[in-house]
């Protein structure tokens, strides 16, 4: 367990390290590339904005994420146990998924003029549910049909049968997806955040640093971000040991 709290502070500490010593090799200027000794006065400068704008961009995340979750494991429930809307639905997701979302921004902010929060979770939301729905589709598709066969014979709606036998199949793939759409809503989020500023989130804050040519409060959001990010990508990890730890096949 300390091993596991160990590693990781020490990968950071030594790329913080060579951030430092990147920047001080080529004497570059804080208005060039801001050094990690730069970032503290920045936070400690802005403290309250980044409290206030990080729990924006951090509440409107999660709820991306949450719908994500939710739908997405509907469409994979859908495409997993149809091979019908298997064949119509994976032609239009893997569509969808290849736009890129950042030319989407202005066609939602256009669509839902003011309504920010709603633009900016929606976002969060259409860049994060393909990973979960396609896990929970694959996992269902690939479920032994004995299984199903029996379970039929016996009366079992579909409902049931995915609540008792497929869902604790598919909830490794299922999490290792919501490990991907967690950063991925947060790339969503921001998106809004700086394509369509609001005065809202982190993203905000990261185009006030570059409208005034704030170097090291540019790099301390992108650091916040990536704070963030990590908070939940291990919330994540403490939900998949809660409930699909008998998954867990790491050595000791």
């Amino acid at each position: 367990m300390l091993r596991k709290i160990i590693t990781p502070v020490l990968a950071i500490l030594i790329f913080l390290g060579l951030w430092e010593l990147l920047v001080w090799a080529n004497g570059w200027p804080n208005y060039k590339m801001a050094s990690p000794s730069d970032l503290p006065p920045a936070f400690w400068k802005y403290k309250e904005l980044f409290l206030l704008m990080g729990w924006q961009t951090l509440w409107r995340t999660v709820v991306g994420l949450l719908l994500a979750v939710i739908v997405g494991t509907l469409i994979g429930m859908i495409i997993g146990f149809s091979k019908l809307a298997r064949d119509a639905l994976y032609p239009l997701l893997v569509g969808f998924n290849a736009i890129p979302k950042a030319t989407l921004v202005p066609v939602i902010s256009l669509i839902f003029i003011g309504q920010h929060d709603f633009n900016t979770i929606l976002m969060a939301f259409m860049i994060s549910f393909f990973p979960i729905a396609v896990s929970v589709g694959i996992g269902l598709s690939t479920l032994e049909p004995e299984y199903r066969d029996i379970l039929r014979a016996l009366g079992a709606s579909r409902f049931t049968i995915f609540r008792k036998i497929a869902l604790p199949k598919t909830l490794p793939e299922f999490f290792g997806a919501l490990k991907v759409s967690a950063t991925l809503a947060f790339i969503g989020t921001n998106l809004v955040e700086i394509v369509s500023p609001h005065g809202r989130g982190l993203g905000a804050l990261f185009k006030s640093g570059e409208t005034n040519g704030d170097y090291p409060l540019m790099f301390a959001v992108l650091i916040a971000l990536a704070v963030l990010g990590i908070v939940l990508y291990y919330a994540v990890i403490f939900l998949e040991r809660t409930f699909a730890g008998w998954a867990d096949r790491e050595g000791t």
